[in-house]
């Protein structure tokens, strides 16, 4: 069960110092939010530290952590040493829901192998029962252990909430955060945590999990050097965390060799022993925890002896570090921190492991005591509500009494009240009558943007910045008017197109629409040409609204499909509503048709197409869902594609280009005459010359071929399109009008 708080402290009181861990999850997300490692003032174990030195070492160490943290508002789990503790799994028979505590209490009372009456003990169910078979885990300490686990606490009125065997704390520690270790039970992996006087080794498998105590720890190697030189405990222990740096190293190994050899053969005894009674079960690798795997060369030697690859955890994966802890702290004692981990996990419901060794009878006194403030509160409320019911009742008859003018006027203000709610209903049944007919004013303007839309859409496929990525360079000159850089371009490698004139119609059936055309002049223009008429864009929305009914009914509409002689034989092409539109316009580039319809572009590469090439293709460059498709490009009933020279005394779209004279005077003044003047269209931007021109030779005449005649100079194209748009999401248009 976990914690309501949503913060607990783990705690293990080991005998070399105190361990704490504050984790969280009341955010949301599982950090670790403070902790702590304090060192005894002496070890526990050390020679000549009696009973009552033993408790006052760890008062002290406990009454430091409690002056350094505030933990009057968080929930406390601590551990128990393991030596003295049971586990065991065990598989029930298949009985009725209801018979399984009766079931399991007679399991304990077998298994466990002490007096179930001087012990702490508790289950817990490890699969959800719906196989042949119940596994069951039984935990057990014994009371004495329990109590005097717990007395350093009550002495400082810390009260705890849950006690856990280290060993269990440990196999929940590696089933959170290192899930990937055990993946089935038939690799295992084993858990190593040297104390001072004992080595927990937790043998770990999916689903279940052995442990045993191996009464060696790192005092065992204190002890062989107080042996070997004749020292007290301390300055033994003191010359073993030195060793490294003692020129005395060597006889110092020599001293702990058989301590190292001793330690090997217990590990390796126990771990065979678990594999005779589970033969199907592989050893994969050892993660080592605890202050004794810290000694030099001690998992180097295990790791060889054993012949099993052992890691120490530099980190814990699977949870934040909160942003007032040190991490890096927290990381050079990580080894010391695996016990309290699992703890933590456990007491905020992230364990698997989650049986609460705490006694009984601490628990119910924890259960009262914490609802015996509620049976206080809810006492005092009770006498609260009767006095001020007894009060209120007085209170509201004298005041009913002496209001009966108020009621009088309240009934007064009710009966005009439902007065003004009739009126009120008769004119909310008004309400749709009304709406009805602003609906109808505000459906003209439903398709407003949609000639906007085809607009965008025509100039999406013209060549720009995106479209034709080669030329990104001309397309910036041009748009801010550098007309010097622009000029480093040859004019008929510039892959520009300029729209001089566009009219877009709509229709109902644009499979038998004509097109309108684009009006066509001499090559004599004038520089107010534009991008075409407003008005053209104005009357194709209003042939829009007026065949949508909302000016006179139109034909009632039906999709036909029309057989072209000049597309394919047979094919033919379903029309429906959609628009008419015919462009005019010119370019500098050498080859226009290359810009326009290139023979052989390649679907999948963009950067092939033209501008007839990306109308196909309208889905892939349109931002969202297009809602126009290309008519009918096969049939040139509904598709026109037109070039041509541009020349003075030729026909030419109207408003390309504006006049200039190719000569001047000696002034410098633009005038014409028959000898030395020649009018011209020039590019209104860049002044180059865009009509066709006669070639000059050195001296500035005109240059004659062999038949008398004058050779022209190209200079840029004329082009013409006319094409046909299926509005794909037309709306459906009323009947005609009888």
């Amino acid at each position: 069960m976990a914690v309501i708080t949503g913060s607990v402290w783990a705690i293990d009181i080991g005998n070399n110092s105190l361990k704490a861990l504050q984790l969280s999850d009341s955010s949301g997300v599982l950090e670790i939010v403070g902790f702590d490692f304090i060192k005894h003032s002496r070890i526990l174990t050390g020679s000549g530290i009696s009973d009552d030195e033993r408790d006052e070492i760890i008062a002290l160490s406990l009454r430091e952590f409690v002056s350094k943290n505030n933990i009057s508002k968080e929930d406390l789990i601590v551990s128990v040493p393991s030596q003295n503790s049971f586990s065991r799994f065990v598989n029930l028979p298949p009985v009725e829901k209801k018979r399984i505590p009766e079931i399991i209490n007679f399991e304990a009372s077998q298994q466990i192998p002490f007096d179930i009456n001087e012990v702490q003990w508790d289950y817990q169910l490890m699969d959800d029962g719906k196989g042949s078979e119940l596994k069951v885990g039984l935990f057990a300490i014994k009371n004495d252990v329990v109590n005097s686990s717990l007395e350093p606490f009550n002495r400082e009125g810390l009260q705890v909430g849950y006690v856990q065997m280290a060993s269990m704390a440990l196999y929940n520690y590696l089933t959170f955060d290192r899930p990937e270790l055990l993946t089935s039970d038939g690799e295992a992996t084993v858990v190593l945590n040297m104390g001072a006087e004992n080595t927990d080794l937790v043998i770990c498998t999916k689903s279940n999990v052995w442990q045993r105590c191996i009464p060696m720890g790192g005092n065992s190697f204190t002890r062989a050097i107080s042996s070997s030189f004749k020292l007290k405990f301390e300055k033994a222990e003191k010359l073993k965390r030195t060793a490294a740096m003692s020129k005395y190293a060597r006889q110092i190994l020599q001293a702990m060799k058989p301590v190292f050899t001793d330690l090997s053969s217990e590990i390796q005894r126990s771990i065979g022993f678990y594999g005779s009674s589970n033969p199907n079960v592989k050893i994969k690798r050892i993660i080592a925890f605890g202050g004794g795997t810290k000694m030099r060369g001690l998992v180097k030697y295990l790791q060889q002896s054993l012949q099993i690859n052992i890691e120490m955890p530099d980190a814990f994966k699977n949870i934040q570090i909160g942003s007032e802890v040190s991490a890096a702290k927290l990381h050079d004692n990580i080894c010391d921190f695996g016990v309290v981990y699992g703890l933590g996990l456990q007491a905020l419901g992230y364990a698997k492991i989650e049986n609460n060794l705490l006694p009984k009878s601490v628990a119910r006194s924890m259960a009262w005591s914490s609802k015996s403030i509620f049976f206080n509160l809810a006492a005092i409320m009770f006498a609260a509500v009767a006095v001020l019911s007894f009060v209120r009742t007085t209170l509201d008859k004298v005041n009913y009494s002496k209001n009966d003018d108020v009621r009088t006027k309240i009934s007064g203000i009710i009966s005009t009240a439902n007065r003004a709610k009739s009126s009120l209903n008769k004119e909310v049944s008004r309400e749709s009558v009304s709406e009805s007919i602003i609906q109808k004013a505000l459906d003209q303007f439903q398709y407003r943007d949609i000639i906007p839309r085809v607009n965008e859409m025509i100039f999406m496929t013209l060549p720009n910045e995106k479209n034709t990525s080669d030329q990104k360079s001309v397309f910036l000159a041009y748009e801010k008017g550098d007309v010097e850089n622009l000029l480093e371009v040859p004019r008929t490698e510039r892959k520009q197109i300029f729209i001089t004139g566009m009219s877009v119609f709509f229709s109902t059936e644009i499979e038998e629409t004509e097109f309108i055309g684009i009006d066509f002049q001499k090559g004599r223009s004038s520089s107010s040409a534009g991008m075409g008429s407003e008005m053209d864009f104005m009357a194709a929305e209003a042939e829009m609204m007026k065949a949508m009914g909302f000016e006179t009914a139109a034909p009632k509409y039906s999709k036909q499909s029309y057989n072209s002689g000049d597309g394919e034989e047979g094919e033919e092409f379903e029309g429906g509503s959609g628009f008419v539109i015919s462009i005019a316009g010119y370019s500098p580039y050498g080859n226009i048709r290359e810009l326009l319809d290139p023979v052989g572009a390649d679907a999948s590469d963009p950067s092939t197409w033209g501008i007839v090439t990306r109308m196909v293709h309208l889905d892939q460059i349109v931002d969202g869902n297009c809602p126009f498709s290309l008519f009918a490009k096969t049939d040139s009933k509904h598709f026109r594609l037109d070039t041509g020279e541009i020349g003075w005394d030729s026909e030419i779209p109207a408003g390309i280009g504006e006049v200039a004279y190719r000569f001047e005077n000696a002034n410098g003044e633009a005038k014409l005459d028959v000898e030395n003047n020649e009018e011209v269209l020039i590019d209104p931007m860049t002044k180059e010359i865009i009509s066709k021109v006669a070639k000059l030779d050195e001296k500035g005449g005109k240059v004659i071929d062999r038949l008398g005649n004058e050779v022209y100079q190209i200079n840029d194209h004329w082009f013409t399109i006319d094409v046909k748009f299926l509005w794909k999401d037309a709306p459906e248009l009323p009947e005609e009008e009888k």
